[in-house]
């Protein structure tokens, strides 16, 4: 292939596929501005999309498609792959689970929500030009490849969309690894609470009270919990396709950082606790800092929760997953931030060994009251009864009652025999799809579909001994009738895809994996650390004071300050007996948000704050020795101006900046045109038929010039003379 093409030949293909490269982001005032970008573009400056969201899934080892491009394993079902043809996917055995007790479901349920916070794997659709149905079809056509079932099954397979591919070519790579077909992560690689906050501006900007000028993210309009608590703001598209009550007003799904938010209840009492955490913050953060921006208020509380995320991740959710001497292996100390170290998700942590935790799901979610016992109002529910119910939050007594339940029951454990609880191999719901689903079998799918390698090429990567006979695999699963299974279903040790293989490991001490996947996820870890420029611990993202009071949160406190539970173990992942192993909030350690206060200097004083303006604001920074005000404009707005403005002496060197709307200035065309059909019409028409068209007509000027607005715009009135309007509805009233 190299001696057919040349890279002047592969980027002409690339534009005539409108696939085309991408050129390296700019990372302009990265000096000046202190915080993450929303995107996580401009985190390493020497190279701008490394772990930048809708950037592609890295490969810790090369692909593995039966083209050597793009076909899956499996594509072609006569084909054999060490002698062997492939097995079917739904192979394995499904029994309910036995429990962990000495873990919570929490910690099954933190890693769920962290996992949304750095993971998301868009998938193909039907309509992305191909003509196919992939719901309708059971033949390997692109984007269909659907998962193929046994014949005594009623059905004849499951519908299945391949991962949407990444266009980016890396030049810098070999021209093979450039046409092979790679997976995007459509979230930040970063542990920034992107869940939270969105990985885009116009989700952002959405998710943010704007109009509000408080720092804090919007709300819920519509319902409160019965102490007043916010909820989770609405979706716009309505209505949503989440259930519904039978009985009385409808609840839609809700809306954050990550659109998974409605999935699960846990997973939506997680995302409503941050919500309310970081409206808390913020409104402590401006009382202590009067003179500060909304923007910086937004931001620094924004900068604080994406730390707590870290902190809550690597010293209590990772040493309890991968175990203490795999910790101590694969991550250990912090020794700064390190620019070689590429932070971006791999495509084998996605797609298999964070996944792990499917196996933990428990079939059952328990509902707890106040003594933590089963709440006769709101009793214990089948796991698919509560996907994408975020109507039970609302009308069945708040996230309080699914909050105990997580904290109060035992962690479901893996086993070798028992991999994953019928109520996700059956009766999985997955929005817009009728047929219920394998998850199983869907993540056996996931892992062929991005080419991943087998089972035996990753034990080699993380240094372990390779699968050769029946024995190596007993010694390894630590027991020999799975291990004699295995190898029936899949014939040749090779042949062993690395979900199942990594899944049915012997556990490690104090872990909850085994070798192969302690070691995938702890290298991911580490390198999530050790390549943010924004990570807590790095030197100037937080002084030593906000460091140690940090290090004082946890999520009982989290619990404790934004719902209405009074009692919490000191560390919520572990399990622990009702009232014996619980404490009152009160005793639970607090952060002291003394710590973010900051003075006003002396220039800042003689210069005064700088101008607010409209549609955007300011963070103030410093250049050599001067304040700076560095302005940006929200989403939908562009800026007109300088960014920068520089405090000398006792004045603003420059005049602030202005944000039009790209959409007012792209319309403004249509308006006048509406205007000009307005005026024609207005010689022609009866007095009331007249005040109904310019009603009409005027309804649609604002449409088009006000859409999406944030605020209130000031039109200029060489822009548009909207004394015009006034004059119409003068004539049309003699």
């Amino acid at each position: 292939q190299e001696k057919l093409l040349s890279w002047k030949h592969l980027k002409l293909i690339a534009e005539l596929s409108k696939c085309p490269p991408t050129s390296p982001a700019t990372c302009r005032y990265t000096q000046l501005y202190k915080y993450r970008l929303i995107s996580g573009f401009c985190n390493n400056r020497q190279n701008p999309r490394w772990g930048a969201a809708n950037t592609a899934l890295v490969r810790w080892l090369p692909a593995e498609y039966e083209d050597g491009e793009s076909e899956p394993k499996g594509w072609n079902p006569e084909r054999l792959h060490n002698g062997f043809q492939l097995p079917p996917l739904r192979h394995y055995i499904h029994n309910l689970k036995t429990v962990d007790d000495s873990y919570s479901q929490l910690l099954v349920d933190w890693g769920q929500y962290i996992s949304h916070d750095i993971t998301l794997t868009p998938q193909s659709t039907s309509t992305d030009g191909s003509g196919v149905d992939c719901l309708k079809t059971c033949e390997n056509v692109h984007p269909c490849f659907p998962i193929q079932v046994n014949r005594e099954s009623n059905i004849c397979c499951m519908p299945f969309f391949r991962s949407t591919s990444d266009c980016f070519v890396n030049f810098q790579s070999g021209i093979r690894q450039a046409l092979q077909r790679q997976q995007l992560n459509a979230m930040t690689s970063f542990i920034d609470a992107s869940a939270v906050y969105g990985r885009d501006l116009k989700l952002e900007s959405f998710l943010r009270d704007l109009p509000g000028r408080n720092g804090k993210l919007a709300v819920n309009a519509r319902f409160k919990d019965p102490k007043g608590r916010p909820y989770l703001p609405f979706v716009t598209k309505l209505p949503s396709a989440c259930h519904q009550d039978l009985q009385g007003e409808r609840v839609e799904c809700f809306s954050a950082g990550d659109n998974r938010v409605s999935e699960g209840l846990p997973l939506t009492s997680l995302h409503t606790l941050w919500l309310r955490e970081h409206n808390r913050i913020a409104e402590a953060l401006k009382h202590i800092n009067g003179h500060w921006s909304p923007e910086m208020i937004y931001q620094e509380t924004r900068k604080i929760i994406g730390a707590l995320h870290q902190i809550i991740t690597l010293r209590d959710y990772a040493p309890k997953i991968i175990g203490p001497e795999s910790f101590k292996d694969y991550i250990g100390p912090y020794r700064g931030y390190d620019p070689s170290v590429d932070p971006s998700i791999a495509n084998v942590f996605a797609t298999a060994a964070f996944r792990f935790g499917h196996a933990t799901i428990s079939p059952i979610l328990y509902r707890l009251n106040e003594s933590f016992q089963e709440d006769e109002r709101f009793p214990h529910l089948r796991l698919h009864n509560t996907l994408f119910s975020p109507w039970r939050i609302v009308k069945e007594g708040g996230i309080e009652p699914v909050l105990r339940g997580v904290i109060g029951s035992a962690a479901s454990a893996v086993s070798a025999d028992m991999l994953l609880a019928d109520e996700v191999t059956e009766r999985l719901v997955v929005l817009d799809t009728l047929k219920q689903m394998d998850l199983a079998a869907l993540n056996l799918q996931r892992g062929r579909d991005h080419g991943l390698p087998g089972y035996n090429d990753w034990r080699e990567f993380c240094g372990l001994q390779r699968i050769k006979t029946l024995d190596d695999l007993s010694l390894a699963v630590g027991d020999c009738r799975v291990a004699k299974r295995i190898l029936d279903i899949y014939k040749h040790p090779d042949n062993i895809d690395v979900y199942p293989g990594g899944l049915v490991e012997r556990l490690l001490p104090g872990s909850r994996t085994g070798p192969l996947f302690a070691c995938l996820i702890g290298r991911q870890m580490k390198v999530l650390r050790d390549g943010d420029r924004f990570w807590w611990e790095a030197d100037g993202v937080f002084t030593q004071q906000q460091k140690e009071e940090l290090l004082k949160f946890s999520l009982s406190h989290l619990i404790c300050d934004n719902s209405d539970i009074g009692e919490v173990p000191p560390d919520p992942f572990r399990l622990g007996n009702y009232p014996s192993h619980y404490v009152s909030c009160d005793q639970i350690p607090s952060m002291n948000l003394v710590a973010w206060k900051e003075e006003m200097g002396e220039d800042l004083k003689r210069c005064g704050l700088p101008k607010q303006i409209n549609n955007g604001d300011y963070i103030l920074s410093s250049t050599s020795r001067k304040v700076v005000a560095l302005y940006s404009c929200y989403h939908g707005f562009t800026l007109k101006g300088a960014a920068v403005i520089v405090c000398m002496g006792n004045r603003w060197r420059n005049q602030p900046p202005q944000c039009n709307s790209t959409l007012l200035m792209g319309n403004i065309p249509m308006a006048m045109s509406i205007i000009n059909r307005l005026a024609v019409s207005m010689s022609h028409c009866e007095p009331c038929t007249c005040v109904k068209l310019t009603s009409c007509y005027l309804l649609i000027f604002i449409r088009l010039c006000f859409r999406r607005t944030v605020s209130p715009l000031t039109l200029n009135k060489s822009t548009f003379p909207v004394s015009h309007l006034l004059v119409f509805f003068c004539i049309c009233l003699i």
